[in-house]
């Protein structure tokens, strides 16, 4: 068996853990970074759900399965295993005890020029909010609506219930084969999100807003568009190893629903943090304040709230032990 690992640097923290574990349980490994070797039989990925999307951003090899790994305790979709929890796994990666989840990527062009490939959802927004975006919804090359709206979403199954579902999306099973696309606050109050067939070609055209209008790729990148994003079906999927069976997408929208429940009685400041936590993974204070672009001491006030109600904890950072990182609670 040989392993790729594949982390920020081979000098990280994780990754040379993970390598020190395999060495000593005989197992053949190499730090690759985004770019495998096709020889290699899987990948391990730290950084948890976000390290696994930006690994898939950026292979140019995504039908080698990987297995992602998170720094901190509380496990993702994408990586299911704790770094503290990974020796533990070891000898059933050995034995190649496991399942192989494949999830569909939505394939992304910006006036005609290739993106990366999402996971989870591309969505298109004026650069600055509170202002409205005009569109063109065409599916398979058919007209489906002129809209006005603060923006549009379209997302993988996995990608349902992140941002989409945010906005009002539905739900979707992770082995369905399908897009969903949400106009987010339509002026047209009839206006529906929509399920098309992955098979499907998706344009948003004609994009117009006072100023100008931004694709966001997996809630990471922002790409100025000027007319046209066109969206297909990305092939190969991205392949990920699966270890545990409480991981199912049954389970995992369930959780989706009880946080959504819990966002209703929040402040708006702690509903922005937790959901930035929910879809960035474990963040410094520092780092949240520049992601929400919130002041210094909402961020702490929300924080406070977050921590006192359950549904953040805060631990030291594996990096630097004088840095405090926050994450999602763990819900059972």
């Amino acid at each position: 068996m040989n392993l790729g690992i594949s982390g920020s640097s081979p000098t990280d923290i994780a990754v040379k853990t993970i390598k020190t574990i395999l060495d000593d349980y005989g197992i053949s490994s190499t730090y690759v970074g985004n770019k495998p070797k096709k020889d290699v039989d899987s990948i391990i990925v730290t950084g948890g759900d976000r390290g696994v999307r930006n690994y898939f951003h950026k292979t140019p090899n995504p039908e080698i399965p990987v297995i992602g790994v998170s720094e901190s305790e509380t496990s993702g979709f994408l990586a299911q295993i704790d770094l503290k929890e990974f020796s533990a796994y070891v000898s059933r990666i050995k034995k190649e005890d496991y399942q192989i989840g494949e999830f569909t990527r939505l394939g992304v062009k910006i006036d005609g020029k290739q993106a990366y490939s999402v996971i989870n959802d591309v969505a298109v927004f004026p650069s600055k909010s509170a202002m409205l975006m005009e569109h063109i919804l065409r599916v398979n090359s058919e007209e489906v609506w002129h809209d006005s709206s603060d923006g549009v979403i379209v997302s993988t199954p996995v990608g349902s219930s992140a941002y989409s579902m945010s906005a009002g999306g539905p739900m979707i099973f992770q082995d369905s084969p399908v897009f969903g696309i949400v106009s987010v606050n339509s002026l047209d109050i009839t206006r529906r999100p929509l399920i098309v067939s992955d098979s499907s070609t998706i344009e948003i055209d004609d994009v117009s807003a006072r100023l100008y209008c931004e694709v966001v790729l997996d809630g990471v990148d922002r790409l100025r568009i000027n007319n046209t994003l066109e969206c297909t079906k990305s092939v190969p999927p991205a392949r990920v190893i699966k270890m545990k069976k409480d991981s199912s997408a049954v389970s995992a929208l369930t959780k989706k629903v009880k946080l959504a429940e819990d966002l209703l009685n929040m402040p708006p400041s702690s509903k922005l943090l937790l959901k930035t936590l929910e879809y960035e993974g474990s963040m410094t204070q520092k780092d949240l304040a520049q992601k929400t672009v919130l002041p210094d001491r909402t961020v702490r006030l929300a924080l406070r709230h977050l921590l006192d109600k359950g549904y953040v904890k805060k631990k030291i950072s594996i990096r630097d032990a004088r840095q405090k990182i926050y994450e999602i609670t763990k819900m059972d």
